[in-house]
């Protein structure tokens, strides 16, 4: 690549509508330029990376026995409607009508393309389990696009589905595929996890998502240092660590005027918010639930959603129906005699001669005590875990770090090919519907993810194995010397003739410019080319973040063969 020959509009200024560090390196690199809100236009060198990374991608899923198959990125509304998710999905999903005003979507997944897809071509249990894939274009209208291709409206996914007859086949293929997302982000050169995580409406089994470490991140993921247990803290297990002590003091009723929060209570009342809990009412299936957690801890919702009696999504009485359906209001809700039905959390549970709510407005219960004043009908795990908890492995004290979400693999059961009629005849001949798995990789995420983590002390080091090329040459004054312009230009034909990846700053400029847009660009080497290097029969070669070397020319070339074949 030549400078002069391709776009690499680099930016002095911060945009100003940039907030995280891969949407304002991205711009000032020149490797995005937006078109729209949540819509962006890659250039020459963002489009390299990209295609770097799509590249790993492919073989290692190639590698894991997945195919690559490419669907349509518009669909039609029959599908969804077969599935029951036309009416379901909300804005964010872009629908429109061609011109026999039929219905259509712009693609924010491809579920159901895909069991369409195998339903009329897979005609055997033989041919399964079926694993595919594709890297295909998405559409999804967020209604805050925001943190440039972090969270675009259109991106790049990688989204894989299998399909199998029995269980057994689908957790292979679903370890081949843990491991497959382990190899393509270590490949990548990026640190992350992969963690427990909950599937969601989406799923109906285990999941992980992998997230890469970033202070950026927007998911908190709790993990133990001493073992490989990890996952999200709205998913990971929150056990207790102590039994519950015996009681020590009768029930007493107080006053407590103007007393609504756990934080009034525990100030009024000169205790820990660790020796109150908090009972909070949801709708449920048959009528109002009780879910109490221990005053310090927070109400893990997508837990308490899971729930039997529960309704999901989670929805808190409001006031007026918690009065007509509890006679309580909020501020003064307890378990004591509430008359629905009531989930403990482990770590309420184990508490003694704690306070509540006395469901009167104005009053508290002081040392209340399970068993003796209230029933204990059922603990469960219904909290967030906090740094410094146990490890559900037990191998430590959890501690917090963000990530970016880039991957995410679960199981779907059978909830596509139920509602699609996906059947196969198994070995008895009985048709039975596909057993469904979903793997979906987020790359131009994961671009964004790699900026995110390599820029570091105001300068971008890209990873080898994904750098818009290996070596960024500089040529000082190449204009005006023709004694640098012949060094430069042969450097470069040798570079490509060895199969280097070169980007050769070639331009009428200033020799400032050059290296404030090489120290931009951040490749994993630099090679300038002056009057006063030339004379001694040297150029200089630099390492990303390493001292200057002077070398030879046939010495730097052997350097970049060597990197080269290192990273392949």
């Amino acid at each position: 690549m030549r400078a002069s020959h391709i776009l690499v509009p680099t930016l002095r200024e911060t945009p100003a509508d940039a907030e995280i560090t891969s949407h304002i390196y991205m711009l000032r690199a020149g490797l995005i330029r937006q078109l729209a809100k949540g819509l962006y236009t890659w250039l020459p060198l963002g489009l390299a990376v990209l295609r770097k990374v799509e590249n790993i991608i492919r073989e290692e899923l190639n590698n894991a026995g997945a195919m690559e198959v490419l669907m349509p990125v518009v669909q039609p509304a029959e599908l969804w409607k077969e599935s029951g998710r036309w009416d379901v999905m909300g804005p964010e999903m872009l629908r429109m009508k061609d011109r026999h005003d039929r219905d259509y979507c712009l693609s924010p997944t491809h579920e159901e393309v895909v069991t369409d897809l195998v339903r009329n071509v897979v005609v055997s249990y033989k041919q399964l389990p079926c694993n595919i894939y594709q890297i295909n274009t998405k559409f999804r209208d967020e209604i805050r696009p925001r943190f440039g291709v972090m969270r675009a409206r259109e991106f790049v996914m990688k989204d894989g589905y299998s399909f199998h007859l029995e269980e057994e086949t689908f957790e292979e293929t679903y370890r081949a595929m843990f491991n497959a997302y382990g190899s393509i982000l270590s490949r990548i050169g990026l640190e992350y996890r992969a963690v427990e995580a909950d599937p969601g409406s989406m799923g109906d089994g285990e999941s992980h998502e992998f997230h890469v470490l970033a202070e950026s991140g927007e998911d908190a993921l709790a993990f133990s240092p001493n073992s490989d247990y990890a996952a999200n803290v709205e998913s990971a297990e929150a056990i207790s660590t102590i039994d519950r002590p015996l009681p020590t003091a009768e029930i007493e009723k107080i006053s407590t005027p103007g007393i609504l929060t756990i934080e009034a209570v525990s100030d009024f009342l000169g205790i820990a918010p660790s020796r109150t809990v908090k009972t909070l009412i949801v709708e449920g299936s048959k009528g109002p639930v009780a879910l109490v957690v221990r005053g310090d801890h927070t109400l893990n919702e997508a837990k308490a959603s899971r729930l039997p009696l529960v309704k999901s999504p989670l929805t808190f009485l409001k006031e007026e129906a918690l009065l007509r359906d509890t006679g309580v209001t909020k501020g003064s809700i307890g378990p004591i005699q509430l008359g629905i039905p009531i989930f403990v959390d482990h770590s309420a549970s184990n508490l003694a001669d704690f306070t509540c709510g006395a469901n009167e407005a104005g009053f508290h219960f002081s040392n209340v005590n399970w068993g003796r004043d209230v029933d204990l009908t059922e603990s469960v795990d219904i909290r967030n875990v906090q740094e410094g908890d146990l490890a559900a492995d037990g191998s430590g004290l959890l501690e917090f770090k963000r990530g970016i979400e880039v991957g995410h693999i679960f199981k779907l059961g059978t909830k596509y090919s139920d509602s699609m009629g996906a059947t196969i005849q198994d070995r008895s001949g009985k048709n039975t519907p596909f057993v469904m798995g979903c793997y979906g990789l987020g790359v131009t995420r994961i671009v964004a993810a790699i900026v995110e983590q390599h820029y570091r002390d105001e300068t971008m080091h890209w990873p080898i194995q994904v750098a818009p090329a290996l070596v960024h040459l500089v040529a000082v004054n190449n204009v005006k010397s023709e004694q640098v312009r012949e060094a430069a230009f042969s450097l470069y034909s040798r570079c490509l003739d060895s199969g280097i990846e070169i980007y050769f700053d070639d331009r009428d400029e200033r020799p400032g410019v050059k290296f404030a847009d090489a120290d931009l660009v951040g490749l994993p080497y630099r090679i300038t080319i002056g009057e006063r290097t030339l004379a001694n029969g040297v150029v200089e070669f630099q390492s990303a973040g390493k001292e200057i070397e002077f070398l030879t020319a046939d010495e730097a070339i052997q350097k970049l063969i060597n990197a080269n074949e290192g990273s392949s």
